[in-house]
Formats: C-alpha cells, sequence, structure tokens
C-alpha cells in the first residue's frame, strides 16, 4: 500500500520551511526597541512604552485602536501584472489609514496569507510590500501566518488580510464628538484607485472595454496595469506629523478614510447628528484615471462617487482658524490637499452643495 504524505496532498513542508526563512529580515527592518524578542515563539511581543527619551510615552489613559482589512480584487491585477510587490502596501495602508482616524499612532501588524501551493518567491515578494508599508507607517511587522490551501485556492490564488492595533490617549481620541459648525473639511490627495470598486473597474476595462493589461491610456500617460497596481498611499506618517504639532490645542476634529462607499458615506461616519458636511463640487482636482474609467464605461457620476474615491484618499475636518496651516504642513510633507467642503448645522449627512 503506497505511503501517502502531505506533499501528496499539496502542502510541501520543505519549500513551507524555505519561505519563513526570507521572512525575519523582513520583519526585522520595522522593528523598534518597543517589539519585544521571543525567537520561535507563538505570538508577537510588544510593550506599550519604554524607558527611553526618544520612546516613551508615559501615557495617562491608553486606549488601543484595531483595524482590519483586506485589498480585494486588486489581488486579480497583480496576478495579470505577475507583480506582486507593492500589493502588501495596499494591505497596510487599508488597515493604517483606518486606524489613523480616530487619531491613533500605529503600533504594530500582522499579515495572513493564503495560497494555493508552497511559492517561496511570490511570498517574498508579499511581505516585500508589506514590510515597506509598516515602515512607512512606523508600525512592526511582528508577525503573521501563511497558510497553503491547494483545495481552496487555484494554483496561482492567493488572498490576504492585515491586522494593525495602535494606540491614543482617551483625551486625544477622535471621534467626531467635536466637530462643529464652521470646520473647514480639507480633503487630501489619493494616489490613484486605491484598493477600492476594482470589481467595477476590471469589468469596464477587461470585459467591456476588452482591454489588456499592457495597452497604454494616452489620457493618464500610463499603461492599464500601472494605472490599476498603483499602491495605495498611506498617510499615517503626515496625519501623525499635523496631530503632534498641536499638542494643547483641539484643531483636528475629525478624519475619515475614503474608501468603499466614497467620500460621503465615509466622512458621514466621524459626524455627529447635529452637523452636516457641505462639499463643494469642482474643488479638487479628479485625477484621469476616473475621467477614464467613467467614459469606458459610460458610469453615472452618482456611482462613481460611490465607488471611487474619485482623489480624495482621507478627509480631515479641522479648526476654521487653523485650517491654512494645516494645509501647509501637509504639503510640506509632500500631500497635495484642498478646502473641499465646510460644517454646517444639520443631523449627520454629507452632501454635495
Amino acid at each position: 500500500m503506497q505511503k501517502l504524505t502531505y506533499r501528496d496532498s499539496g502542502v510541501d513542508l520543505d519549500t513551507y520551511q524555505e519561505s519563513m526563512a526570507r521572512l525575519p529580515s523582513l520583519l526585522k527592518r520595522t522593528h523598534c526597541p518597543r517589539v519585544l524578542p521571543w525567537n520561535n515563539g507563538f505570538a508577537g511581543l510588544f510593550q506599550l512604552d519604554f524607558p527611553n527619551g526618544l520612546f516613551s510615552r508615559k501615557y495617562q489613559e491608553p486606549v488601543l485602536v484595531s483595524g482590519t482589512d483586506g485589498v480585494g480584487t486588486k489581488l486579480k491585477v497583480a496576478q495579470m501584472l505577475g507583480r506582486h510587490d507593492s500589493i502588501g502596501i495596499d494591505l497596510v495602508a487599508m488597515c493604517v489609514n483606518d486606524v489613523i482616524c480616530c487619531g491613533a499612532e500605529p503600533l504594530f501588524f500582522l499579515d495572513y496569507v493564503a495560497m494555493a501551493e508552497d511559492d517561496s518567491d511570490l511570498l517574498e515578494q508579499v511581505v516585500t510590500g508589506i514590510s515597506a508599508g509598516c515602515m512607512e507607517s512606523a508600525a512592526a511587522l511582528i508577525g503573521g501566518e501563511t497558510a497553503i490551501m491547494p483545495d481552496l485556492y487555484q494554483k496561482g490564488d492567493y488572498d490576504l488580510a492585515g491586522f494593525c492595533v495602535g494606540i491614543v490617549e482617551r483625551s486625544r481620541l477622535l471621534d467626531g464628538s467635536h466637530v462643529v459648525p464652521g470646520d473647514v473639511v480639507l480633503g487630501l490627495a489619493a494616489s490613484g484607485l486605491h484598493s477600492n470598486g476594482y470589481s467595477l473597474a476590471r469589468k469596464i476595462v477587461f470585459d467591456h472595454a476588452g482591454l489588456t493589461i499592457d495597452d497604454r491610456v494616452e489620457t493618464c500617460e500610463a499603461t492599464v496595469g500601472e494605472l490599476l497596481i498603483e499602491p495605495t498611499r498611506l498617510y499615517a506618517q503626515p496625519v501623525r506629523a499635523v496631530l503632534n504639532h498641536y499638542k494643547v490645542k483641539s484643531v483636528v476634529h475629525g478624519i475619515a478614510h475614503i474608501t468603499g462607499g466614497g467620500l460621503h458615506e465615509n466622512l458621514a461616519r466621524v459626524l455627529p447628528a447635529t452637523v452636516d458636511a457641505e462639499i463643494k463640487r469642482d474643488s479638487w482636482q479628479v485625477p484621469p484615471v476616473f475621467s477614464w474609467l467613467q467614459g469606458l464605461g459610460n458610469v453615472d457620476d452618482a456611482e462613481m462617487a460611490r465607488v471611487f474615491n474619485m482623489g480624495i484618499g482621507l478627509t480631515m475636518i479641522v479648526s476654521d482658524y487653523f485650517a491654512e496651516s494645516v494645509q501647509q504642513q501637509l504639503a510640506s510633507l509632500g500631500i497635495e490637499n484642498w478646502q473641499i467642503g465646510h460644517i454646517v448645522e444639520g443631523c449627520g449627512e454629507s452632501r454635495w452643495v
């Protein structure tokens, strides 16, 4: 009788061990002294405070903040291109950009990678992007899980999930309760589609228009693949810089990550029930990738605004008096931004004006 092995079922433990051996250096480069070593341990260790002038926070009422997300069907674009070194940046961005919305400092990140088969090169590319995203966000990549499941995924397929934990002083928590009439809504530029709306984008580009990943889009001065794979912008460092600039004054009253549901649905999530956000049309420059998609698929304006970020990846609701100062700080950090609206009395909605 034949003796069966794990390899016979599609899981090669030798290849798996080779894959794991490539990852420690990618994690290590994201670590700060607050990460506690536990070689070959079963979890990642991170201490909240550190007795050192550079890392000491001296928390009074620390609140832990957590977030989890994936990158959706943007994975299909990465697979079509055979390029997997930036999709990890998207994964980090989708989680970290959520966590910073309440004013939190990202602390650490963990990933989950599910694959059809052991592929050391593919896994290394993916985690390289995750590591890069963590470094840009000043978050430590302290662990993860790689699952090989040949019966659930077809060859070449894989899926990602990310988990981020941050921290904020309770007194500095941004929950929208301080948003008042007269506040200004700042729109921070997106880098492109980010990681939302890809089911519609792929439907338009590949199924409806019949384009290929290598076709050139002249209005955007890029190929289809370049437009669709552009990584999600990370906002952690510039947002933290603005928040740290005002350690006493209450200047930033709310932050919203513009993802699925678009500008209005996500902005409304951080508004109290006593105010509305009035957003001015044409108050920012919509990147050409959105006009190209809309024309290619004959998509209604309302559908575009609900599915895509339309060039605004994050909004900050700030005190009117400090709005221009915050804009200048963001610009100095390389983040293009605009005053896109104001807060008025209302019932917790966001709308065009």
